[in-house]
C-alpha cells in the first residue's frame, strides 16, 4: 500500500471535503428536483477545489442529515452516480464517506474506485440518532472480500456531535485502534463540521501513536492551519473553503487558493 506522501504528493496533505447536496430520499431533497442539478453543483465545487490547489478530495453526503446508520440504497446509488459523472474530471486522489454507514462507505469505494475512505469504524456512541455501535472487524473484512487491499482507511476516533460510551481518553482510543485495526490514518474532530479540533489533543494523540498519521478532521482554517500542521500530519477541510466560512454555503475558488497558498508556505513547498 502507498504511503500518505506517495498518494498525495506531500507528507501533510490538505484533503478537501466536497459536500454533496441533498440527495433523493433525504429529508431536505426538493420535490421535483433532478439528480443532474446535484451533479452540476458538485462539478462547480470540484473545479474550485482542484483549481485552488487542494491535495485530495473526499466526497461525502454531508447534507443527508439527520444521518442514519444504515443508508437507503438510493443514497449510495446517488453518490455513485454523481461521482461517476465527475470521474473523468477528477485530477487529484479522491475518497468517499457515506456518513454513519461504514459498510456503505466501503461498498461505495469499490463502486467508484476510490483511493481512500473516512468513517467512524470503531466504538460506541450516543447522540441524536440514539446509540450507535461500530465494529471495525466487519469493515476490514469487507475491504478484503472486495479485494480493496490498496484502499486507505482513515478512522475517525471520535464521532462529531456524539458522546463516546467507553469513557476512554482519546489517546487510549487511538492506541487501541492502531493496535487492533492498523488504520492508515486517524482523524480527530470538533463537536461538528467547522468546529475546531483541539490542537493540544491532536499533539497528544500523535505522540501516543508514533508512525500512524493523525489528521485534524474539523475546524482547520487559514488562520490556524500553521498550528494544526505543526501538531499533526494533515487536515480534512470543508467549511473553511465556503463563502463566509458557513457550512450551508458553497465553496469559493479564491478562499481555496488563499488557504492553499498559506499551506504551501507552512510546508515549505517549492
Amino acid at each position: 500500500m502507498q504511503t500518505i506522501k506517495e498518494l498525495f504528493g506531500t507528507s501533510k496533505p490538505i484533503i478537501a471535503l466536497l459536500h454533496l447536496r441533498e440527495l433523493p430520499g433525504d429529508p431536505g431533497y426538493v420535490r421535483g428536483d433532478k439528480i443532474e442539478h446535484q451533479v452540476e453543483m458538485a462539478r462547480r465545487e470540484l473545479t474550485a477545489l482542484q483549481d485552488g490547489g487542494v491535495d485530495g478530495i473526499l466526497f461525502s453526503n454531508e447534507f443527508s442529515y439527520p444521518y442514519i446508520d444504515e443508508l437507503s440504497h438510493v443514497t449510495t446509488a446517488s453518490m455513485a452516480y454523481i461521482i461517476g459523472r465527475l470521474k473523468g474530471e477528477i485530477r487529484v486522489p479522491f475518497g468517499v464517506h457515506a456518513i454513519s454507514d461504514p459498510m456503505a462507505t466501503i461498498d461505495l469505494a469499490a463502486a467508484v474506485d476510490a483511493q481512500f475512505v473516512r468513517s467512524v469504524f470503531t466504538g460506541g456512541y450516543v447522540g441524536e440518532s440514539g446509540i450507535r455501535s461500530k465494529n471495525a472487524g466487519s469493515y476490514v473484512r469487507r475491504r478484503r472480500e472486495l479485494e480493496l487491499d490498496d484502499l486507505m482507511m482513515f478512522y475517525m476516533i471520535n464521532a462529531e456531535s456524539d458522546g463516546d460510551l467507553s469513557g476512554r481518553d482519546l489517546a487510549v482510543t487511538a492506541k487501541a485502534a492502531v493496535f487492533k485495526c492498523h488504520p492508515q490514518g486517524l482523524c480527530m474532530s470538533g463537536i461538528h463540521a467547522g468546529q475546531d479540533a483541539d490542537t493540544d489533543a491532536l499533539k497528544r494523540i500523535r505522540e501516543a501513536v508514533p508512525g500512524t498519521p493523525v489528521f485534524s478532521n474539523t475546524g482547520t482554517r487559514r488562520e490556524n492551519v500553521k498550528d494544526k500542521l505543526a501538531a499533526c500530519d494533515g487536515a480534512f477541510v470543508g467549511t473553511a473553503f465556503k463563502k463566509d466560512g458557513k457550512f450551508m454555503n458553497f465553496v469559493e475558488y479564491e478562499l481555496v487558493k488563499e488557504f492553499m497558498e498559506t499551506v504551501r508556505e507552512c510546508r515549505g513547498d517549492q
